[in-house]
């Protein structure tokens, strides 16, 4: 069975998070054959893979958002490239957003004849421009909304207009440009089938960044947000199974148009053995070691962390923090975390770079998250495999984590609420001066991971919807 996975900005180009999670769950089914369908932002990054990739890995084809060379058009004439008028329809129900007709959009953006310049800048695309601004945009500049229209469709039409390789199941790790993508697949390929798993649920973060994007005007944020829920939509319908982490991230997928029957709650899984012989805190470490295994960006909220751990290490001088992931994401958001732990004069800050994990996290008295956004976050898993317990903002998963969903074990740490400062710093104190609620508390949490929350679980779950979808489409043959 050949299997074409498809995410955007993450495997094989980023470490940890998201991309771990792929990378688990292509070498935990070497009897299948796995192909990459990657969305990046644009030529740049061609290639340059950070993991090492399975065997069974055999192909990574490569979709840009920002491939287009379109600037300096008012010496072109675009007056030829006249669509049909199902195909002109097509694009009215797109831009206007009434049950936008993706099959034949599908089929109109894969002629690799069609020109991307000539649709945007032609007068097709203006009228379906003009019908979306009288109906619902008439209080804005028109030449403004006509540039912010054919800025916002740039990326959906390219990502539309690339190769989409034949597979038997596409899995796509995201609803947007990823979904999209694996939705076309089901049109192109019919005896295929879809799988959709979101680790966040894509429509509510998209909705986050463009409301605090201060590079998109307020009067347009709404376009943006609507565009991002007709996109989800689209693999949403299109989908034959569409996964979540946890019932709560399923209701919103059902709050948000997917239908309910092809919901279903698939946790996490981490490989628990990897970490049974770690190197654990020598003995002679006079330190209270706290872990943050994470990307070095703002969706982290590492000045947060650093805050509070600068004020609780004015109450307890023994505290170090070990902050492990790489720095080059976001360089300046990075030089700003570098800044303020200068400015602020913190002592026994550590910024590890990029690092194994398991080198690491067993010498740690309790690990740490004070993310603004997360799904079910890995690093907590981690953290309960060497019975270490976590201190975590709560969003997304981490209160289930943390405090249990479906057992009795108790508390697998302290959960606060984000950018707080103040709870954070307290809650470093609470586990810092009490080993006894340190021990209790990763014991706890060790018991929730193997409980639910293994490799094994998770290839389990996997593999019996695999196997449910390919004799789906056996059937339909």
């Amino acid at each position: 069975m050949k299997i074409c996975m498809i995410a955007e900005g993450c495997y094989p180009y980023v470490v940890g998070g998201v991309s771990g999670w792929i990378n688990n769950l292509i070498t935990s089914f070497p009897e299948h054959e796995f192909i990459m369908l990657a969305v990046v932002s644009d030529r740049s990054v061609r290639g340059k893979f950070k993991y090492t990739l399975p065997d069974n890995l055999t192909e990574v084809y490569e979709v840009y958002l920002n491939d287009s060379e379109w600037i300096s058009h008012s010496k072109k004439n675009y007056k030829k490239a006249r669509l049909s008028a199902k195909n002109q329809a097509a694009l009215n129900s797109l831009l206007i957003g009434k049950d936008t007709d993706w099959e034949t959009l599908t089929r109109l953006l894969q002629n690799q004849k069609l020109s991307l310049d000539a649709l945007l800048m032609g007068p097709d695309f203006l009228d379906a421009a003009v019908k979306s601004y009288e109906i619902k945009n008439g209080e804005i500049v028109f030449s403004d909304f006509l540039w912010t229209m054919r800025s916002m469709y740039l990326p959906l039409f390219l990502a539309m207009h690339s190769y989409i390789p034949k597979a038997d199941i596409y899995h796509c790790v995201a609803t947007g440009y990823s979904g999209v993508l694996g939705a076309m697949a089901k049109i192109i390929y019919p005896d295929s089938r879809l799988l959709v798993s979101e680790h966040g649920i894509y429509t509510r973060e998209r909705e986050e960044e463009v409301i605090k994007a201060q590079w998109i005007a307020g009067i347009y944020k709404d376009i943006w947000i609507e565009q991002f829920k007709k996109m989800s939509l689209f693999a949403y319908h299109q989908a034959d199974k569409v996964t979540s982490l946890y019932e709560r991230a399923r209701q919103l997928q059902i709050e948000l148009g997917c239908p309910e029957d092809k919901t279903v709650v698939t946790p996490n899984g981490i490989d628990h053995l990897r970490f049974a012989d770690v190197p654990m805190k020598q003995e002679d470490d006079e330190y209270i070691n706290i872990g943050a295994v994470l990307r070095v960006t703002p969706i982290k909220d590492v000045k947060t962390m650093i805050m509070a751990f600068g004020y609780a290490k004015n109450n307890n001088p023994k505290l170090k923090l070990w902050i492990m992931g790489p720095v080059d994401e976001d360089e300046e958001y990075a030089k700003e975390c570098f800044d303020l732990v200068r400015d602020m004069q913190i002592k026994d800050v550590v910024f590890t770079g990029r690092i194994n994990t398991s080198e690491y996290i067993g010498k740690m008295d309790f690990t740490i998250l004070t993310s603004i956004s997360e799904g079910q976050p890995l690093t907590i898993l981690e953290s309960f495999a060497v019975r270490k317990p976590v201190i975590a903002t709560d969003v997304g998963n981490c209160r289930g984590l943390i405090y249990g969903e479906t057992d009795n074990y108790g508390k697998a740490g302290v959960l606060t609420h984000i950018m707080n400062v103040e709870e954070i710093k307290d809650a470093i104190l609470l586990l810092a001066d009490n080993e006894q609620k340190r021990i209790e508390y990763g014991n706890n949490g060790y018991k929730r991971l193997i409980r639910k929350y293994t490799l094994v679980d998770m290839k389990n779950t996997y593999e019996g919807i695999y196997m449910q979808l390919s004799e789906k489409m056996i059937s339909r043959r």
